[in-house]
């Protein structure tokens, strides 16, 4: 992982901070009878996937790590499927979505990649 120092240093962070920004800027277009139900559900999923990375990294242990990468995986699994059901209720568009659900993808794909560096089993060098 080069010159990563900390967790603010992973691009899947950084891209999991956009992804906050850009549910907070649709969420506010919902309508008002909606503030307190599916729009703050909404947000806590988005809150939790660079929460859940950071709080990962902190544990200083790669089976912690890789568990609370998993947990981030999951809130955007959810957050995905909470962005359809605001289409469905007529909150918003697939158009309007189209970006963050853009980001859910790359994002889990992003965490399914470094769960795999994790765990991949460390080569060991032998001489012949």
């Amino acid at each position: 992982m080069g010159n990563i120092r900390s967790y603010k240093d992973l691009i899947v962070w950084q891209k999991s901070i956009l992804l906050v920004k850009s549910i907070y800027v649709l969420t506010d277009s919902f309508p008002n009878n909606e503030n307190y139900i599916l729009s703050q559900q909404i947000k806590r999923c988005a809150i939790s996937v660079p929460s859940n990375i950071a709080e990962g990294w902190g544990r200083n242990s790669s089976g912690s790590y890789v568990q609370f990468l998993r947990i981030a995986t999951g809130s955007l699994c959810e957050l995905e499927t909470q962005l359809i059901i605001a289409v469905e209720l007529n909150y918003t568009s697939t158009e309007k979505i189209s970006d963050a659900i853009g980001l859910v993808e790359e994002i889990s794909k992003m965490l399914k990649s470094l769960i795999n560096t994790i765990e991949k089993p460390k080569e060991i060098e032998t001489t012949s």
